[in-house]
């Protein structure tokens, strides 16, 4: 069976921006509203974080209880994973997401600083100073014949779509949202249509899903 790199719920502005300017420990999205961006899967029925009954049904739902359909690997960008920038300063930080992170495989992090692996739970992160090909490579192997996420931010998925690596993307496009600087995922998603068929469906909850797939 074939493994993909699949990218899944990445959610971009109605500019193409998947990130502000300024990140920061208090503000990971750097100067753009995550709220905005991902409220469409916040308020479906399948949120992982959701603490009280009902939410909604339908499209939305349906891409974020797809998440980690057969998945056994990701793949993120260091900005993904942490606000520091550089060598490390330390070890201590051990990312955004607390004891409990919502990954539950191996996860590979893109960085020209290395460090050592380490496990919270039940996702064991490593820090990997490599070309795309090659992490791919890696997190295939991790992944025991199941499919690959490439998690983001919008950087690292640009850097694998420029190394043609890249077999399905579902991206959720707030067009009311816009951040005008940051990390940039396209200016168009035309400009993918040379190697991917292109399918835009509207949700209820405002958002576009453009699902992509190869030619």
């Amino acid at each position: 069976m074939t493994q993909l790199l699949r990218v899944q719920n990445f959610s971009v502005s109605g500019d193409g921006f998947g990130a502000g300017e300024g990140q920061c420990l208090e503000r990971p999205f750097g100067d753009a509203d995550p709220g905005a961006m991902f409220s469409w899967a916040g308020a479906t029925a399948s949120w992982p974080n959701r603490t009280d009954p009902g939410g909604s049904r339908g499209l939305d739902d349906y891409f974020t209880r797809d998440f980690t359909n057969n998945i056994g690997a990701e793949i993120m960008g260091r900005n993904k994973f942490s606000p520091q920038r550089g060598p490390w300063e330390n070890h201590d930080w051990l990312g955004w997401w607390g004891d409990e992170p919502p990954f539950h495989t191996p996860v590979f992090v893109m960085t020209h600083h290395p460090r050592p692996s380490f496990t919270l739970s039940d996702t064991t992160f490593h820090f990997v100073d490599a070309d795309p090909a090659t992490v791919l490579a890696q997190a295939k192997e991790a992944a025991r014949g199941k499919d690959v996420r490439l998690g983001g931010g919008a950087t690292v998925i640009r850097e694998f779509l420029d190394a043609d690596l890249v077999d399905t993307l579902h991206v959720a496009v707030s067009p009311d949202v816009e951040i005008g600087s940051g990390a940039r995922l396209w200016e168009s998603p035309d400009e993918l249509r040379d190697r991917f068929h292109l399918e835009v469906v509207p949700s209820p909850s405002g958002v576009t899903h453009h699902l992509f797939w190869r030619k």
